[in-house]
Parts: structure tokens; C-alpha cells; sequence
């Protein structure tokens, strides 16, 4: 230490009342040079050095949304994600965290990270051992965390899995009449755009082979060209499952070409009439939309998360944007968006909705938060505005696949 830091540091004990200088000690006699004000300085400093070392670490668990890879697997083999938030902020970016499992009485290594410049970071990890729940804890050098544990998340109130050949008695097809006031002039859902096999559900985009005539689209007003009547895979749980706040998720992976769109969303089942408040209408949810690769900037890789929701006048209010840098979420240099897997959720509660990819997250809103209950959707759609954007129709038929679905609810 300096001569300026010990006098420094002298000073300050100086200004301590006396009670801090009290000693532990019975004598200084065998610390020869000494003084028993010089002893409690350095044990003040110290301390203060000690406290400002030690970080503050939070976790919370989150169940199983995460899980990368380019073919369907079991959604009890997903990971479960623990969220760590570091801070004070200055000493919590870019620090190395290790995640800790409770076996037996003693704590073992199951996992590491590092946080981010918020002083953040996801890690990976199994939701069970042994078939039953695991308790995690984190720590960063001298710091550990509370302990949190899975058993929350074991058991989802709501799960697909899509196996067998035929949708379950949950789902519904949605809309099956040619809708202008949807943007969907030219196209309708259909069952013989939606098919289950290999422990998937595929809902694809076709051409509607009842037309052989051409529909006319428009964009903004103005005609876009003219096109074949097309199918739309489009399924819900409306009037048998719906929930209201918790964690939805969705495995999912998206064709490449523009000129339709993948969703994972959730309209209100129920809403209060003439109400203009979210918590009673309810919103639309966007959990994630993808509309191909070249839409929106470039870093979006053309995917989307948004919420609508109804203020006075039946204006209809926005919130959301395209992603950006999407590649952050990606799961190794080699992953690709169009042909592996990824999860897609969002966490919803009475003042937020948290959206993520793999238990990243993307964004978080808290306007237009429903505070009604909402049915999950899945969908390829094919807007009337987008039409123009496929190409060559003989790129139909083009197909969106889920692996998966699962809803834990928190109310």
C-alpha cells in the first residue's frame, strides 16, 4: 500500500465513533508497534474492501425453452434456463459466473457463463436429476447467489408434442373462408394445408385446389397482381385451451422464402365489451412472426415480435419492431434459422410480456399487457400484401413445421 493510501486510510478511521473501535483483541501486547487504533483501522478498511469486492448475484429458473437442433425431440429433453443479473453494474460486466447443483448436501459445477455488459447471462441446464427437481445456485468469486430450483416447471399445463398422424381434439382450423378484412383476400385456412407425422405438425401454404380462377391482390390500396387462391395452415386452441399469464413456448422452423409469414401467436378468449384497456380486452400477442429471409433489415433475418391491443375509437396501437442482430441468438456459427429448430416464448405477467429465442431474450413491452385469457395459434399465412413477394408460384407449396408446444401458467 502507499504511504498517501495508509494515511488515507488512518484519517478515515479517525472519524469513526467509538464503538467501531472497539477491538476483538484482549491485547495488542503481541502485535509489538501496534496500537490498537491502528488494528482497528485495518480491520475497517478491510471490511469495506470485502463489501465492495462482493457482488450481488440474483437467478431466477425458467423451464424448459431452449432447445437447438435441426430435427423433433422430446420437449422433456429441452433445457431449462437460469437467468443471472449481476450487479453493481461496474463490477458485473464480462465476469465469468459458475452455476451450481445441490446433490445431497454438498453443491456440484453443473453449468458456467459469462455475463454481458448488463451484467447478464443465460445458462443451459437439465430441469431434473434423477426424475426429480434440482436446486441451482450461482456464484461469481466470493459471491453466491439464493438458491432457486425446477420443481415449478415440471409439469405444463398445456402440451403438444404432435405425434401420431392427426391433430389432437385441441386443435381447431382457423378461418376457413377467404378474408378481406384480414389482408386475406386470396387465401383461406384449410385442414389440406395442415398435416402431423414424424412428431411434427406442418402447416403449409398451397395452392386452393376449389379455384382455378386468379384472385386480385392489392397493397396499400393499389392492385399488387393477380394470383392463385391459396390454402393456409392455420390451427388454434380456441374454446378448449386458453390461460391467463404464464410461460408459452414453441419449437418451431420456418421456410426460407418470402411471401408468407410464420407465427406463433395468442388472441383473447374473452374481453369485456366497449372496454379499451388491454386488462380487459385482451391483446394480440405476436410471440414471433416470420416473414423470410430479406425482409426488414438486414440483422432481423426477417423475424418479429409485436402486441397489439384497441384504445378509445377502436384505433388499433402497436407495440414491437423487427429484431435486431438476430445472430446473437443463434446456438454455434453453423446454426441456421431455416433449417434447425429453435424456441420461441414469451413470459407473460399482470406488467410485462418478456420475449425470447431459447431463452434469450429479444425485447420486453410492458404496454398493451392483456389481462385476459389468451388461446395460442399457429400459423403460415399468406396476406394479400405479400403475395408479390413469392416470385415464381411454382415455389408452392412452402411449409412452416412445430415440433412442439408447451404452456406453464403462473396464476
Amino acid at each position: 500500500m502507499s504511504g498517501r493510501r495508509i494515511v488515507a486510510a488512518t484519517a478515515a478511521a479517525l472519524l469513526l465513533p467509538a464503538a467501531a473501535l472497539v477491538t476483538t483483541s484482549a491485547s495488542s501486547a503481541s502485535e509489538p508497534g501496534v496500537s490498537d487504533r491502528d488494528s482497528s483501522a485495518s480491520t475497517a478498511v478491510a471490511a469495506r474492501k470485502k463489501k465492495k469486492a462482493n457482488a450481488k448475484i440474483k437467478i431466477s429458473v425458467l423451464p424448459q425453452i431452449a432447445q437447438y437442433g435441426k430435427k423433433p425431440a422430446s420437449p422433456d429433453a429441452a433445457k431449462a434456463v437460469v437467468e443471472v443479473q449481476v450487479k453493481p453494474l461496474k463490477r458485473a460486466r464480462n465476469k465469468k459466473v459458475v452455476l451450481q447443483a445441490k446433490v445431497g448436501s454438498s453443491w456440484k459445477k453443473a453449468g458456467k457463463g459469462k455475463t454481458d455488459k448488463r451484467g447478464r447471462t443465460q445458462i443451459l441446464t437439465s430441469a431434473t436429476r434423477g426424475g426429480q427437481p434440482v436446486e441451482y445456485r450461482v456464484k461469481l468469486g466470493n459471491s453466491t447467489s439464493k438458491s432457486a430450483s425446477t420443481a415449478a416447471w415440471l409439469a405444463p399445463n398445456f402440451t403438444d408434442g404432435f405425434d401420431g398422424s392427426t391433430l389432437s381434439p385441441s386443435w381447431t382450423h382457423r378461418i376457413p373462408t377467404y378474408n378481406a378484412e384480414g389482408n386475406r383476400l386470396c387465401s383461406r385456412g384449410g385442414p389440406e394445408a395442415v398435416s402431423v407425422g414424424g412428431g411434427t405438425v406442418r402447416l403449409s401454404v398451397i395452392k386452393d385446389p376449389a379455384r382455378s380462377d386468379k384472385c386480385v391482390a392489392k397493397r396499400g390500396g393499389k392492385v399488387a397482381g393477380k394470383f392463385s387462391y391459396r390454402l393456409n395452415g392455420h390451427i388454434s386452441t380456441e374454446n378448449s385451451y386458453s390461460f391467463k399469464y404464464g410461460i408459452a413456448a414453441a419449437r418451431m422452423k420456418f421456410p426460407k422464402a418470402r411471401g408468407q409469414h410464420s407465427s406463433f401467436w395468442m388472441q383473447p378468449a374473452e374481453h369485456v365489451s366497449g372496454a379499451t384497456d388491454p386488462k380487459l380486452t385482451g391483446a394480440e400477442i405476436d410471440v414471433i412472426e416470420h416473414f423470410g429471409k430479406g425482409s426488414g433489415p438486414k440483422d432481423s433475418m426477417g423475424l418479429t415480435s409485436f402486441t397489439y391491443h384497441w384504445a378509445k375509437g377502436g384505433q388499433r396501437i402497436k407495440t414491437g419492431n423487427w429484431l435486431k442482430n438476430v445472430n446473437q441468438y443463434k446456438a454455434n456459427k453453423n446454426d441456421d434459422w431455416f433449417k434447425a429448430y429453435h424456441v420461441f416464448s414469451v413470459e407473460w405477467t399482470p406488467k410485462q410480456y418478456i420475449f425470447r429465442i431459447d431463452g434469450k431474450e429479444t425485447w420486453r413491452s410492458n404496454r398493451g399487457v392483456s389481462g385476459q385469457p389468451q388461446y395460442p395459434i399457429l400459423s403460415l399465412l399468406s396476406s394479400d400484401y405479400e403475395l408479390n413477394q413469392l416470385g415464381n408460384e411454382k415455389k408452392l407449396p412452402q411449409h412452416m413445421f412445430v415440433d412442439w408446444i408447451r404452456v406453464w401458467e403462473t396464476n
